[in-house]
């Protein structure tokens, strides 16, 4: 789960005192059905399934097992791996729907995580601790806690004996947090399309915040993606002993490469998506940065807001592409001049523009042909916004009013990255779906201590189960 997006939009709410708000807090006892639940989602966060380290296959089989226990046949549990990766595999379960023309709906989560070292937690990361209101557990959050719904959201429908309209399928994925490796997403979507061909995906990256004091102010649901991609740039030199240094350095190239990108703006730019978001989130606020946010929607050449917006840095890659340097290494001995320095420049691209625009214009800013500049892969696809679809987005802001009453529901763009890459790349429209709330620090995801807050939980669970069931109606 990517959390970018979420922290820019609690940045443009938490200012707001007009800001509807809904009550955090502690629940009761837990009915039989989040019982149940607890149990499924339980296991699932303490499997340790961290790629490389634990098994995303033995995850995926302890939910096919509850799933067949439901009633599902083997023919509708289908699980899949590689050869070279038999730890990295993952599950496509699939509830036949009764409509001959509906297309199915896919639901899509990663199972694997973030590795998590034991020294290093209050509390073993893959056991599941409450305390204190919160469920605390490395993948409590991302992405476990979908998965378990999703998977949850079947069984319940199966022993309920519901038969909704649309087939439902459901794709739990291994490699989501690990670009190098076995990606079940991009697998299923290049090599077995057939699973998981559906008129539309719910997936994460979509969610709620609170002010970090027990309110929830915003959910969100992510429409469309920026697309991340590496370039290595390499600089070498024919070296020599460092007693009597020419003017030419590899590392003095590459250094002035990576100053011109650094000083470089590319140009801000709208899509439907984040126009609306700027629009109705800048209008939730009462200061500068709200107004400016609307005035931009307005002109985009609006300088004098566009330099009140760029003070907030998750606002400001939201309207254009970025590159960074994240990695670089050079030389080899500390008595001889640089034959070769590396540096990784990451950049995120704005939904429209391609690697290869990007590529072409780092050059240009760097202005070097002695800058070697190669993709650090190029097997991604493109990520596509999908539509700002009423049949899609209206049931989720109808269910939010119920399940969340009073908070704003705003469309946004993810700065970072999911897998909704790869089935939005092979046609199906990806929505990050409104879901949990979490604190402004993020709730350790990614980090050290991650915990959710139990109430949301279970708020989110049946939010999510309502909403699948009204999807798959029509």
């Amino acid at each position: 789960m990517k959390q970018a997006v979420l922290t820019a939009v609690a940045v443009s709410l938490l200012a707001s005192p007009a800001a509807a708000q809904v009550a955090t807090g502690t629940m009761g006892p837990l009915r039989p059905d989040q019982q149940k639940f607890f149990e499924l989602y339980k296991e699932l966060v303490e499997t340790n399934t961290v790629v490389g380290e634990g098994s995303c296959t033995q995850a995926a089989a302890q939910i096919a097992t509850r799933l067949k226990a439901a009633g599902f046949t083997d023919d509708q549990l289908i699980s899949f791996s590689v050869p070279e990766h038999p730890q990295d595999g993952g599950l496509v379960a699939i509830l036949p729907g009764t409509s001959a023309t509906l297309k199915p709906m896919l639901l899509l989560a990663h199972i694997d995580v973030v590795a998590a070292k034991r020294a290093d937690w209050e509390r073993d990361p893959f056991k599941l601790v409450k305390e204190n209101g919160y469920y605390y557990a490395r993948g409590i959050i991302d992405d476990k806690f979908q998965s378990a719904v999703w998977a949850d959201t079947l069984i319940r429908m199966k022993e309920a004996g519901t038969r909704p309209a649309r087939t439902i399928k459901l794709a739990l994925t291994c490699g989501e947090e690990t670009d190098t490796a076995f990606n079940g997403a991009q697998y299923l979507a290049t090599e077995r399309r057939e699973l998981i061909d559906a008129a539309f995906a719910l997936n994460e990256a979509g969610g709620g915040r609170t002010d970090g004091k027990g309110k929830v102010l915003v959910q969100t649901i992510q429409v469309g993606e920026k697309v991340y991609q590496d370039y290595k740039l390499t600089a070498t030199n024919p070296g020599g002993h460092s007693s009597a240094p020419p003017p030419d350095n590899a590392i003095y190239d590459m250094a002035r490469a990576l100053d011109k990108i650094s000083a470089h703006e590319f140009p801000a730019e709208f899509n439907d998506t984040t126009r609306v978001f700027f629009a109705k989130a800048g209008a939730l606020r009462q200061d500068d940065i709200g107004k400016a946010m609307v005035a931009l929607t307005k002109d985009l050449n609006d300088a004098s807001a566009m330099g009140i917006v760029n003070r907030d840095k998750s606002l400001h890659s939201m309207l254009r592409t970025t590159c960074v340097a994240t990695m670089i290494d050079g030389g080899h001995a500390l008595n001889a001049l640089p034959q070769r320095v590396e540096a990784n420049v990451n950049c995120r691209i704005f939904p429209g523009h391609t690697p290869a625009e990007i590529k072409d214009k780092l050059a240009a800013v760097i202005g070097n042909p002695g800058i070697a500049i190669a993709y650090g892969r190029d097997d991604k696809p493109l990520a596509k916004s999908p539509p700002l679809d009423p049949a899609l987005i209206g049931p989720m802001e109808q269910l939010a009013a119920k399940h969340f009453p009073g908070v704003p529901v705003i469309p946004t763009m993810s700065t970072g990255a999911t897998d909704g890459v790869y089935t939005g790349g092979a046609g199906i429209p990806t929505y990050g779906v409104p879901s949990i709330w979490t604190d402004p620090d993020g709730n350790g995801t990614h980090g050290l201590n991650e915990r959710v807050e139990v109430k949301a939980v279970y708020t989110a669970r049946d939010y999510l189960f309502d909403l699948v069931k009204a999807l798959a109606s029509k």
